[in-house]
């Protein structure tokens, strides 16, 4: 059985740079045995942002590479504040938010690709939790996709 990080590595995938706090929150609180993530949007290897409407300026498959890339900067999160994905038991819940047009209408699809990733890093027992995928006017900076989500750590 592989790890976490055995199972990242796997992915052949980058992580961006942890995302800075851009207002008065913090990006991650541990109480207890419990990992908070706040809300993430969508950057990239070079720090820069995913950016555009889902039904709009993007098709929902771009819209699913957003999500993505933001369950990539979640784990950047997780590594930089507690030093490893391994030290994550299980994902406990998902809130996925899609900036998309008013008929858009397949938001789990979108958030899927945060949850695929999620999926693979811990496998399917641990790694697919609780979830909400909702529609939203828009989002800051006009990013795509914003996920926070609540972790549970091995003790």
């Amino acid at each position: 059985m592989n790890t976490a990080e055995e199972n990242f590595a796997a992915l052949g995938l980058n992580l961006p740079p942890a995302p800075k706090p851009l207002g008065v929150y913090k990006p991650c609180l541990i109480d207890g045995k419990y990992l908070y993530l706040s809300g993430h949007g969508t950057v990239q290897d070079d720090g820069t942002l995913i950016i555009g409407r889902i039904g709009a300026d993007m098709s929902q498959d771009e819209g699913k590479v957003a999500a993505r890339q933001v369950g990539l900067a979640m784990l950047s999160t997780i590594k930089a504040n507690i030093g490893s994905l391994n030290k994550i038991k299980r994902v406990i819940k998902v809130l996925g938010m899609v900036n998309c047009t008013p008929e858009f209408e397949k938001h789990p699809f979108i958030i899927n690709g945060c949850s695929e990733l999620f999926a693979a890093v811990w496998g399917e027992e641990n790694g697919i939790g609780v979830r909400s995928a909702v529609g939203f006017g828009s989002l800051p900076d006009n990013i795509p996709v914003e996920i926070e989500a609540l972790f549970e750590l091995e003790q």
